[in-house]
């Protein structure tokens, strides 16, 4: 339209001193406006000549890769060519949910698009933006499609359920999760079964070998329904940012995982969240409604900019949650000055609980620590990067010192770096 009006004015112009133009340009000029007349009727005499909505869950996984897919069709009985703009929430700051394509007559299409949300909380959706055109082009009829909504963004339930099929079917060995071995015998016997080769010839059961003239060996499973805690720090060393999300919310997401999975392994789930004070305390349980409670727990879990108060968490252990569990404690000592102030509760802790510290390593600093240094400043900037990285080192052989396991990871690597260390802690039998 804007084009064809352009060149009308320029040859209006030419006309005014070419006087035997202004007849054809005159012609030209109706000829627009008969184009122009038919093509609004061509899109407004349908009231609904495009339909369609956008699908998405009802939920969204944090720090996830979430489809979103729009879904439209044309019912006018002529090709049409659509622009869609779609009002994804703001939290997303993203300008470029555009899309240009060609809809047959009485067709459908689909456009499909992701979203990667990296804060928990209430999303909302605008409406899809269309504009139609028909094979003339003059005019776009623009259609407002679906309603505004708001979806939650909950903890990581996407890698739940991907580490949780991988549980059920006893393959977490993909995805870089380790196989143990186990170390004698401080699991539960579970049957007799006909030797096979590779079982333990140590488990020979030789009464029943006897009895059905066949080698016989005892099968053992794991220990169940014993406690596992995930206990999360707010505090401010929490706060820290990694890939656009905060080191609480990766902490969030291995804890709804490893939840998870301990059910699946007939083990106790149980939740626990502090900072200066504690806040959050759901009590180890395997009932059907326990991940959903802990879900919920999570979903709702902030940073604040305090000092977390690990001696209010020991007491908590001392006297409420008194069964010999497996405590996974999310927090990150940056120094070792930091681990002193807290390492009397742990001790503590860790006399009648199984305690696991994990932190996490500085990736940016570490990769920093890695390059060729090619000024003197540069000579400075990585001893005091060196210096920080061997300073984590340091704390997991403090702790190591007093019998306290840790976990030092990346935090991509966090959810697979936790369940090895679940799997390794059941393996070995320590609680």
């Amino acid at each position: 339209m804007f084009i064809g009006v352009t060149i009308l004015g320029f040859l209006f112009l030419v006309a005014h001193f070419v006087p035997v133009l202004l007849f054809v340009v005159k012609l030209l000029f109706f000829a627009l406006v008969v184009l122009l007349i038919v093509d609004i009727v061509l899109l407004y005499r349908t009231k609904k000549g495009i339909k369609g909505q956008r699908l998405v869950g009802e939920k969204l996984s944090n720090g996830d890769i979430n489809p979103v897919n729009i879904v439209l069709k044309n019912e006018y009985n002529f090709g049409v060519g659509v622009r869609v703009i779609d009002e994804v929430p703001f939290q997303f700051q993203q300008r470029d949910v555009d899309y240009n394509g060609d809809i047959k007559a009485f067709e459908e299409a689909s456009i499909a698009y992701d979203l990667r949300p990296t804060k928990r909380g209430v999303y909302g959706f605008g409406q899809v933006n269309v504009y139609a055109q028909s094979p003339i082009g003059l005019v776009s009829k623009r259609y407002r499609l679906g309603k505004a909504v708001e979806i939650p963004v909950y903890p990581s339930f996407l890698q739940m359920r991907k580490y949780e099929l991988l549980a059920i079917s006893n393959n977490l060995t993909e995805y870089g999760i380790k196989k143990i071995r186990k170390i004698g015998h401080t699991m539960e016997f579970e049957q007799i079964k006909q030797y096979v080769r590779g079982d333990d010839y140590r488990t020979i059961n030789w009464k029943a070998t006897a009895r059905n003239n066949q080698l016989m060996v005892n099968q053992f499973q794991d220990e169940k329904s014993q406690p596992v805690y995930s206990v999360i720090d707010k505090s401010r060393v929490m706060k820290m940012p990694f890939n656009g999300m905060t080191l609480l919310d990766y902490a969030i997401n291995a804890s709804l995982v490893i939840s998870n999975i301990a059910i699946k392994k007939d083990d106790k789930a149980g939740l626990v969240t502090f900072s200066n004070k504690l806040d959050t305390i759901v009590k180890a349980d395997k009932v059907g409604s326990q991940i959903r409670k802990i879900q919920e727990s999570l979903y709702h879990q902030t940073t604040d900019f305090l000092e977390s108060d690990y001696e209010k968490l020991y007491i908590l252990f001392r006297t409420k949650l008194r069964q010999r569990s497996l405590v996974l404690l999310y927090t990150n000592f940056e120094t070792i000055s930091g681990l002193n102030r807290q390492l009397p509760f742990l001790r503590k802790m860790a006399k009648q609980h199984v305690v696991v510290v994990i932190f996490f390593e500085n990736t940016e600093l570490v990769q920093f620590a890695e390059k060729k240094a090619e000024k003197v400043m540069d000579v400075y900037d990585k001893v005091i990067a060196e210096k920080f990285a061997y300073e984590k080192r340091l704390i997991v052989k403090e702790l190591k010192k007093y019998g306290i396991q840790s976990v030092l990871t990346a935090p991509e690597n966090l959810t697979v770096n936790t369940i090895n260390k679940y799997l390794e802690v059941k393996a070995r039998g320590l609680i």
